[in-house]
């Protein structure tokens, strides 16, 4: 357990200082602040658009960090032959994995944390064609992403700390920092009960988009021990377009006793299963909403664990001297 430990901290330590990780949590949650403050004429529709967008931007943004994560935590240890000195001790490759999965899974729920305070702040400044844009919130959001790259800066210049983990742990807390402030006043700066503007169906609906990066890490881990990122890349694309379409192209022949459309159905994940932007309207009582949510829990734990036993499997095999 302590050798699991201190894998999974390495290697989550690891993924917070690189430099894309914090572009990719910076620059997606900036623009989904963006998308909320630019006129859609949207005929009414102007929220629900902003929301589409929004998770939209959350859903491949984590995919995104999933799939370099993956390949900078295995792929790359591989190649630099970090991997073979860290198994020389009394590690199993099983353990090695599993660590390394988690410590990826760690980062990306804090990168989905950060876009999901950012998700519930578009749901407050959305406004259709009579509103304006909330120059209240866009100026507190600025400030503190600011601040937390200001924090960054000071503390790697006069305690000689790394500046992308702190910059990163900077912005975790400023961005919490700023949804409360932001939630403490209305749109044009008066005192309001806390934060009765946001629509906090979207915090299931992030949950489900953590689910699905989380599913895509496991995939994409699998897919590390052998090859390196652009192939990791190209692979988890394919299997993401193959799942959005997984209902058109096999559930129909699957249902009419197709062994093969089956296999293919049961195999690819279904990214539909974690995409509710169309259905939320319907979900009127947040208990209705977080049902769902428990069973694409399971769901995904599912394919986690296969997707892990795949990457054991190939794991196992794979030399690596």
């Amino acid at each position: 357990m302590r050798q699991f430990v201190a894998i999974a901290q390495n290697a989550f330590m690891e993924l917070i200082r690189q430099p894309i990780f914090l572009l990719l949590v910076t620059a997606s949650s900036m623009f989904e602040i963006f998308l909320a403050c630019i006129p859609y004429f949207g005929f009414g529709d102007d929220p629900k658009m902003v929301q589409d967008s929004v998770l939209a931007v959350m859903l491949l943004a984590g995919m995104l960090s999933a799939v370099l994560s993956a390949s900078a935590s295995v792929a790359k240890e591989i190649r630099f032959g970090t991997a073979l000195v860290v198994l020389s001790k009394p590690v199993s490759r099983s353990t090695f994995l599993l660590a390394k999965y988690t410590g990826i899974a760690f980062s990306l729920i804090i990168f989905t944390y950060i876009n999901l305070l950012a998700a519930l702040l578009t749901s407050r400044m959305a406004y259709d064609a009579y509103g304006n844009t909330d120059k209240l919130a866009l100026g507190i959001w600025s400030l503190y992403v600011a601040l937390a790259y200001l924090i960054g800066g000071l503390t790697n210049y006069f305690l000689r700390r790394p500046f992308i983990s702190d910059t990163l742990i900077a912005l975790l807390i400023c961005s919490t920092l700023a949804f409360i402030t932001i939630n403490l006043f209305d749109k044009s700066g008066k005192i309001q009960p806390f934060a009765s503007e946001i629509d906090f169906r979207m915090v299931p609906a992030g949950i489900l988009i953590i689910f699905a990066t989380l599913v895509f890490a496991a995939i994409a881990v699998a897919s590390s021990t052998r090859v390196d990122v652009i192939p990791t890349l190209l692979i988890c694309s394919a299997l993401f377009l193959l799942g959005l379409m997984s209902d058109y192209l096999f559930r129909k022949a699957a249902s009419e006793g197709s062994f093969i459309a089956s296999v293919c159905y049961t195999i690819i994940p279904n990214w539909a299963n974690f995409w509710v932007t169309d259905i939320m309207e319907y979900y009127t009582k947040m208990s209705g909403f977080l049902a769902y949510t428990g069973k694409v829990f399971v769901y995904s734990l599912c394919y986690i664990g296969a997707g892990l036993l795949v990457a054991i499997g190939l794991f196992e095999n794979r030399e690596l001297s």
